[in-house]
């Protein structure tokens, strides 16, 4: 079947009997699903926000014309938003430099202070904000300090790499993403957390599902916990006869009832399922 969109010549239409292929099919289809979504859920955001909505109205009802120009309106956003991130690029460059800091951010080890800035720290955290306006962080500039003593120097050197950037190499992830998801926790750092929920859900398997569910636990991500606990009863084999959970149960019992308790309601409902 010639299909009217992706083949050799697609510009010979004869209407009425123009054919797509399934992919063609299939493609549309979920374009026009998606944009549809999108512009329900921009509607609903109207509705919550007194009809004051910055992101674009999208009639997609109207088929592929209407999802074009989204898509269109969509890469203008993302260029702007890239031009607007290399403009904010210069507070890592302040924070490499070390221009004109006015406060000493100690870790809990031995490693040296590092030097950042006051106003980004508060901008960044409410509890930053609190501990920087308080009698003990009034004194001089060259003694100003605070100390966050859970976190080791390479741990604290990530956080404010991250309040300052937005983002941080993946190197540096990987190897801090369960103390910075604390640390995003502990000093009220949404974006932090959200950011670290979503590289922890991508690098979940057996082997750091335990630490992944013990994490969500700690810090009371809801959703992050449940994708984890749903790992575990799929994976339960793999998981539980591990050396790792031998350690994990002993240390956090209410979590091992838990993975208790979800096992057998997934057994009770693949028993009714089979009923």
């Amino acid at each position: 079947m010639d299909c009217s969109i992706c083949s050799a010549m697609p510009f010979i239409l004869r209407p009425p009997r123009n054919t797509i292929c399934g992919a063609c099919y299939e493609g549309a289809r979920s374009i026009i699903n998606f944009t549809n979504k999108i512009d329900n859920e921009n509607k609903s955001s109207e509705k919550s926000n007194n009809n004051i909505s910055s992101s674009p109205v999208i009639s997609s009802n109207k088929g592929f014309t209407n999802a074009l120009k989204w898509i269109k309106e969509m890469k203008e956003i993302e260029e702007e938003l890239i031009d607007k991130l290399s403009f904010l690029e210069g507070f890592v460059c302040v924070f490499r430099d070390q221009i004109h800091t006015d406060i000493l951010v100690k870790p809990g080890d031995d490693g040296p202070p590092i030097p950042a800035h006051k106003a980004l720290l508060a901008s960044r955290s409410s509890v930053f904000r609190n501990m920087l306006d308080s009698d003990n962080c009034k004194a001089a500039p060259a003694n100003d300090t605070i100390t966050l003593s859970e976190m080791n120097y390479d741990e604290l050197q990530s956080l404010l790499q991250f309040l300052y950037s937005g983002n941080l190499a993946r190197d540096k992830v990987e190897k801090h993403v369960y103390s910075l998801s604390i640390a995003a926790d502990k000093y009220e750092i949404p974006f932090l957390q959200r950011f670290c929920e979503q590289q922890m859900l991508g690098s979940l398997n057996s082997s750091n599902v335990l630490d992944i569910l013990e994490i969500s636990d700690t810090c009371s991500i809801q959703s992050l916990k449940e994708t984890a606990l749903s790992f575990i009863v799929k994976n339960m084999e793999d998981v539980v006869f591990s050396g790792r959970f031998d350690v994990f149960a002993l240390k956090n019992p209410h979590l091992t009832v838990q993975i208790t308790r979800a096992s057998f309601l997934e057994i009770k409902n693949r028993r009714n399922v089979v009923a």
